[in-house]
């Protein structure tokens, strides 16, 4: 964990006093400290204790004009491992919920594209007001990770949950994160606390050492300023297959188009846009141990127009050219990783057109999905694993746990490899 960066958001409540010792307790354990000091935190801890225990610079304002010159508040976003936002309040949670950046810490929470980790603190009832709860929710489903508050005695005199978590158990969950060993792609993506038994440990750093890339989410190929030809993939099941590999020790470069979904906890991610961005940023990750090529990448783009095609000017003229084949093109590569694999998004003749691309496409393994219902966008998946071994098909299950699954048996894969 030594090395790694926290960007600590103090938000306005009086369990903001704890986040001195979490400062203190976060340096202990070998990482960094910096701290984003809201109006209302700045009414219960002073930037000049923050400063002090954390020895970095504490910001405080959106509008410090020397900063935003260089767009600081993108910088702070991006420049973190996690961040952190304690205390959560039921106001601060909504804003996340939200998407409300009306000050720097929301600001900074609305542009970053690190893992984010919330401890709330607030009455009990606030905590249980529905609003909140599905605030909560929506927070969790947008990847953020909530922990849940304590149960005792408030500062205002009721009892129940809504307590902030003592800063030894926050400590525990950013050094959770870190360790990147949930026992299911779900609990990264979800943020649900598990933690490893002993038993488990080996299999849990099963892939340590080894570097994967993984692509995840569409390509958009700009047609004018306005339009681009695109498709339905959400990125959920890249995404998942990331953290699962995280979670089993890899070292993950995550390669994705344009989605709106966090990163998931320890993977290193590249955002592109186009195709040929895509196909760059994977040959320049290389050397890899292997690659699991989920993007549903564009196979045709178009000379795009620098103004826009208007409706009065009838059907726009459309030059059209070939994509790079990024999956082809690696298993071509002096750098092939050891294993890749492949994705076909089929609609008809699944097993039949999947076995042909891998034969194509001269790639170790496909895994093939039935794109005909509500699979792209979805949260559940039914596939074909084919190998030279033949075909598996698995239940339809959560992305999450496809993806456990295959990073069990890339894992399992990659070792017999080592052993030959």
């Amino acid at each position: 964990m030594r090395g790694k960066r926290i960007l600590l958001i103090v938000g306005g409540g009086i369990a903001a006093y704890k986040s001195c010792e979490l400062v203190r307790l976060i340096r202990k354990a070998g990482m960094s400290v910096t701290s984003v000091l809201t109006d209302g935190g700045a009414h219960f801890v002073t930037p000049m204790t923050l400063a002090a225990l954390s020895e970095n610079r504490v910001f405080t304002s959106l509008w410090d004009l020397k900063d935003e010159v260089e767009m600081g508040h993108i910088q702070l976003s991006r420049q973190a491992d996690l961040i952190v936002v304690c205390p959560a309040t039921a106001n601060l949670m909504a804003k996340m919920a939200q998407g409300i950046a009306d000050d720097l810490a929301t600001t900074l929470l609305l542009a970053t594209d690190k893992p984010v980790l919330a401890a709330p603190a607030m009455n009990v009832r606030m905590w249980q007001h529905c609003a909140t709860q599905r605030n909560v929710a929506q927070l969790r489903q947008d990847g953020v990770i909530v922990i849940e508050p304590d149960e005792g005695e408030m500062a205002c005199g009721e009892f129940g949950p809504g307590r902030l978590p003592e800063p030894e158990a926050i400590v525990d969950a950013i050094l959770e994160q870190f360790r990147a060993v949930p026992l299911t792609a779900r609990d990264a993506l979800a943020g649900q606390e598990k933690r490893p038994s002993t038993s488990s440990a080996q299999s849990d750093a099963a892939l340590a050492g080894k570097h994967i890339i993984v692509t995840a989410g569409p390509t958009h190929e700009p047609i004018d300023p306005v339009r681009v030809i695109a498709n339905r993939s959400s990125g959920k099941q890249g995404f998942a297959i990331a953290a699962a590999l995280a979670g089993l020790g890899a070292r993950v470069t995550l390669i994705a188009g344009p989605v709106s979904l966090a990163s998931p906890p320890a993977v290193d991610r590249i955002d592109v846009e186009t195709a040929r961005e895509m196909d760059e940023a994977v040959q320049r990750a290389l050397p890899a141990d292997a690659a699991v090529l989920v993007a549903a990448v564009a196979d045709w783009r178009v000379d795009p127009s620098p103004r826009k095609f208007k409706k009065t000017e009838g059907p726009p003229p459309l030059a059209w050219s070939e994509n790079p084949d990024v999956l082809l093109g690696l298993a071509g590569s002096a750098d092939r990783p050891k294993l890749l694999v492949g994705f076909a998004a089929e609609t008809h003749a699944v097993i039949q057109l999947a076995k042909a691309k891998r034969e194509k496409k001269n790639c170790d393994w496909i895994v093939a999905n039935d794109v005909s219902g509500d699979v792209m966008g979805g949260d559940q998946n039914s596939i074909h694993l084919i190998t030279a071994d033949g075909v598996e098909s698995w239940e339809r299950l959560p992305k999450e746990e496809v993806a456990s699954r295959l990073a069990a048996r890339i894992a399992r894969y990659l070792s017999q490899k080592q052993d030959k």
